[in-house]
């Protein structure tokens, strides 16, 4: 079973050849890194850990706990831009493990730690109209179209919105007076109180 890991400097072989493994898959449907991330890797490999370090972005990656692929990387999650109780989701799974699910598990699971552990209330993504994977993950996993039309290296995409308010009251087991977002939508396992 994959576990999720905050990103850490022993990480780096497994992620460079993760990335390699995958650059033209990856190419399909996000903008190729090109060679000269490849070339510095391990400068930035120590400057993410540097910025995870200083607390603006939170860096992961799904781990194979398999016998005999254990400590293959199979994808990146990454909370980006944090500020003001807010960050950007980026993430992107190995060819081989496409199918299965566990995109959309990990992507929940980060959401309930940008809540439970990085005390984010709010997180935003993007993907391309093309990437038909990303936003169905999106979907999946409770993020909304904002309506915002964008572009992502010369490529239309749409951003999503979510709110962690699920995670932080699943965490508690307490929920506010009301339970309607900006979106409007009602959660009906919130209980009134009279």
């Amino acid at each position: 079973m994959p576990e999720l890991q905050r990103l850490r400097a022993d990480h780096a072989p497994a992620l460079l050849a993760f990335e390699q493994e995958n650059r033209a898959f990856f190419a399909a449907s996000i903008p190729d890194r090109g060679d000269d991330y490849f070339a510095h890797f391990t400068a930035r490999h120590a400057a993410l850990l540097a910025e995870q370090a200083a607390g603006v972005c939170h860096f992961h990656v799904l781990v194979n706990t398999d016998a005999g692929a254990e400590g293959e990387i199979l994808g990146r999650f990454n909370l980006v831009n944090v500020a003001d109780g807010s960050a950007e989701l980026g993430f992107r799974i190995a060819e081989k493990a496409t199918g299965r699910g566990l995109a959309t598990a990990t992507v929940r699971q980060i959401c309930t730690l940008a809540a439970t552990e990085y005390g984010l209330t709010t997180l935003r993504a993007a993907a391309a109209l093309d990437n038909t994977a990303s936003r169905t993950v999106l979907t999946r996993t409770g993020f909304l179209p904002t309506g915002e039309e964008i572009l992502l290296n010369d490529r239309p995409g749409l951003g999503y919105v979510r709110s962690t308010a699920d995670e932080v009251w699943a965490a508690t087991d307490q929920a506010p007076h009301s339970a309607r977002f900006k979106t409007g939508r009602a959660y009906p396992h919130v209980a009134r109180r009279s």
